[in-house]
């Protein structure tokens, strides 16, 4: 016998002994508290245990108004395969029930709710209250959220930018718009540190190379540029068609004019001359990711290269001539509420990922 065992054997004996010669108080005595622990041990077991059962409430601030489910991918009420919908009613409300023979298992919640078109505001108070385990955080509300609030973040995966219209068509217009954003303070204020300044398509994240692209304000550049063309260039719109962006956009306009440019706000994001819209990042793959950038915003699609100097070239290839302008890059935050167990229950590029999330009871 080596000389662990024999030392796990005499433990065992001491053990043993110590037992035996206790009085019966004290052996009852140890007892009951062995089972105590046992029992508490148990009962912490069970209450992290995932379970099956509940509904999870999910609040966003979106409006979709299409007749029929839409297929609206990362970020959005679109649960397949795990989930499968079973209620729609447009702008309003989503359902959908666990699927029992979902590729990965059944998930561990019955059913989830999506409330549309809720402001940040009602759904900051319906998370505080119950009424909704998840929703929503704009930029401007992450870092003012309560102490030991949980939270879910993506990468920053929303490329917020400026897609100039056909009647813009002096580039040195748009080059001076361009530098006459003042991107530090509308990151500084309005978005509250939250995200990247950038000034390319791609986050760095993704490509490595998103620092080389210039994101500077230069306003005495953007009042020559804008000096040297006729009066009527220097004057546009700006729509937005999210109304989270509408302090952007105004603050945008304030710069503009500051360098001689003649901007308003569009009352309708269609009819506006320049739009200041979010793009999602689709793929982690840099080339694909590029490639769907460029489709949504109607650019010319980009030479398929999966070599970092190649694909700088082609990002900085669709940024000549400032048609489009990348100004933030920021990531999808959401608040949890306590009761919800496992996670995160999003994927880095902002998809939902909720099969392997349950709550702690259920629904009150």
């Amino acid at each position: 016998m080596n000389t662990d065992r024999k030392k796990k054997v005499l433990s065992v004996f001491i053990g043993v002994y110590r037992w035996l010669s206790m009085d019966s108080a004290r052996r009852v005595a140890r007892a009951v508290a062995l089972l105590l622990l046992c029992a508490l041990a148990i009962t912490a077991s069970a209450a992290t245990r995932p379970r099956y059962g509940g509904t999870l409430r999910i609040e966003i601030h979106a409006s979709i108004e299409t007749a029929d489910p839409p297929q609206l991918g990362p970020g959005m009420p679109d649960l397949a395969p795990a989930f499968s919908i079973t209620r729609w009613e447009a702008g309003r409300r989503a359902a959908f029930a666990a699927d029992e023979n979902a590729p990965g298992g059944r998930p561990f919640l019955d059913a989830v709710e999506v409330e549309l078109a809720r402001s940040p505001r009602d759904q900051a108070i319906d998370l505080d209250v119950g009424k909704a385990e998840m929703i929503e955080i704009p930029p401007s509300e992450a870092r003012r959220q309560p102490a030991g609030r949980r939270t879910w973040a993506s990468r920053p995966v929303r490329v917020v930018l400026l897609d100039f219209g056909t009647r813009v068509d002096d580039p040195r217009v748009r080059e001076a718009l361009a530098l006459a954003v003042d991107r530090a303070a509308i990151f500084n204020v309005l978005l509250q540190r939250q995200g990247e300044i950038s000034g390319a398509l791609l986050p760095q994240w993704l490509s490595g190379f998103a620092f080389v692209f210039n994101a500077a304000s230069d306003a005495a550049k953007a009042r020559e540029l804008a000096a040297a063309v006729p009066a009527p260039a220097r004057s546009f719109s700006i729509g937005v068609e999210d109304a989270a962006l509408r302090p952007i956009a105004e603050r945008i306009a304030l710069n503009a004019r500051d360098a001689g440019l003649a901007v308003s706000l569009a009352a309708q994001a269609g009819a506006a001359d320049v739009r200041l819209i979010e793009v999602r990042i689709a793929s982690a793959d840099p080339p694909r990711a590029l490639a769907a950038i460029a489709a949504t915003l109607g650019l010319a699609a980009p030479v398929r290269t999966d070599s970092p100097d190649p694909l700088y070239n082609a990002e900085r290839a669709l940024l000549e001539g400032f048609r489009v302008v990348p100004l933030f890059h920021l990531a999808d935050v959401y608040g949890v509420a306590a009761r919800v167990k496992g996670g995160p229950g999003i994927s880095p590029l902002g998809e939902w990922r909720l099969e392997n999330v349950w709550l702690e009871s259920g629904r009150p």
